[in-house]
This record gives C-alpha cells, sequence and structure tokens, in this order.
C-alpha cells in the first residue's frame, strides 16, 4: 500500500486513475511484488491513507534522506502548497477556509535531501519554534543549521548550541551591533541555505503545488509524501 501510495504521488493523478495506470505497468508491479489483478480498489487504497500515520511516513522519510548519505550541515525554510479547490457548499458545510498549507523543511544542504518537514494550516507559533522543534529531532546528528532572517530569535540560538548544533542565522537589523554580528557569519556555508529555495523549486515542478487531499491531515501526510517520493526519484537519478 506505501509503494502504490508513493506511485499515485509520483504519477500525479487519482487513485482511480493512477491504478488504471498502474494496471498496465506491470515491470514496474513486478518489482512490488503485485499482478495487475492484486491491485486494490480505489476506495480500499484511500482508506489505507488514514491507517498509515503520520509517524510512519515521518520514518520512511528519514529513510529516504538516508539513501543520500546526508552531511551534518543542513538549512530550513518554510513553502506554501494550495489547498485543492472545494465547492462552496463543502467549504461551508466542513468549515474548509485555509487556502494554503506552511510547510517548513528541514534540507540537507550538500546532497539536498529532506531530512524532516513540519506542515500547518494556522498562524499559531512562530517560525522559530517550528525550527526549534524539527532541530531537536535531529539533536547529536547536526552540526551546521541556517535560516534567513525570519528565523531570528536570541532563544533559538541559544537552543541550538545546548544541543550541539552552530546556528547561522542573521539577524535584522534594529541596533548597529546587528551588523557586526552578520558579519561574523561565514558567508559560503550561508550561501548554501539557497539549497532549500532550490529543493522546493524542485518538489513543486516535479510533483506539484497543490494537494489533492480534502482534510487537513491527509495533506499534512500527502506533503511528508510528497518529500518522501522527491528523496527517492532524486537518489535514483543520481
Amino acid at each position: 500500500m506505501i509503494s502504490l501510495h508513493g506511485m499515485r504521488i509520483f504519477l500525479g493523478k487519482s487513485y482511480e486513475m493512477a491504478l488504471d495506470i498502474l494496471a498496465t505497468m506491470t515491470p514496474i508491479l513486478e518489482e512490488i511484488g503485485l499482478e495487475p489483478a492484486d491491485l486494490p480498489d480505489p476506495s480500499t487504497l484511500c482508506k489505507w491513507f488514514d491507517r498509515i500515520t503520520i509517524d510512519v511516513w515521518r520514518v520512511l522519510l528519514r529513510h529516504s534522506a538516508q539513501l543520500h548519505d546526508p552531511s551534518d550541515h543542513v538549512a530550513v525554510d518554510a513553502t506554501y502548497y494550495d489547498r485543492s479547490r472545494a465547492s462552496k457548499h463543502y467549504c461551508q458545510r466542513t468549515n474548509y477556509r485555509v487556502q494554503t498549507i506552511e510547510a517548513t523543511k528541514l534540507v540537507d544542504t550538500d546532497s539536498q535531501a529532506i531530512l524532516d518537514v513540519h506542515c500547518t494550516t494556522t498562524k499559531h507559533g512562530s517560525d522559530a519554534e517550528v525550527c526549534a522543534k524539527l532541530a531537536r529531532r535531529y539533536a547529536g546528528e547536526l552540526r551546521v543549521l541556517a535560516a534567513d532572517k525570519g528565523y531570528d530569535c536570541n532563544w533559538l540560538r541559544e537552543d541550538l548550541r545546548e544541543i550541539g548544533i552552530r546556528p547561522l542565522i542573521k539577524h535584522c537589523i534594529n541596533k548597529p551591533y546587528d551588523h557586526a554580528q552578520n558579519a561574523r557569519i561565514d558567508d559560503e556555508l550561508y550561501g548554501q541555505r539557497a539549497m532549500t529555495e532550490t529543493v522546493n523549486s524542485a518538489v513543486k515542478r516535479s510533483l506539484g503545488v497543490a494537494v489533492r487531499a480534502r482534510s487537513w491531515f491527509r495533506e499534512f501526510r500527502e506533503i511528508v509524501l510528497m518529500c518522501l517520493v522527491y528523496n527517492i526519484k532524486r537518489a535514483v537519478q543520481q
């Protein structure tokens, strides 16, 4: 089921269309260990997406990142995915009002693999809190974390240092000594932060800028699955 969902995201099709296409792709089904007659009903595949929790998808994302032998230098940045359009009646019935999902990705700047992702539909909490949450999951594995001025927060820098991560986060210019603080940052290392923008662009170009699911928890899982498929696709192409 996990492989079938990955192929669905890779093909960028609905449940029905993805299964119809896979039914004609016998060599790929053989790799999964299936015959065309073994393919499930679209409703069954859909229900399995609810059964596979976000924690499972995160573990799979982490394993897919290991295919790239990631370094200890990462960068973090946020991007937005559109929620698929719904009818006015559906929006009123389910309170479906938020039009975008914010996805904050932790990216290895050397291999451009996505290590982790945090998704939200709300504005509660700051970017710095999201960054700290992602970094703590990799405590002991990372050495340097780069982020733009949107993550400028002294407590975040202190938290990162406490778990052994060197923060490369430029200061917003509010006081004269902020210029001096920024001048101390290694420009070459900090410049690699742009890899997050490259990765975000690559994911959206190849896998789409919108999520198809309707409920927020399914949309979160879909974004994690997109990152997982991106990692595998990139590993195969290298």
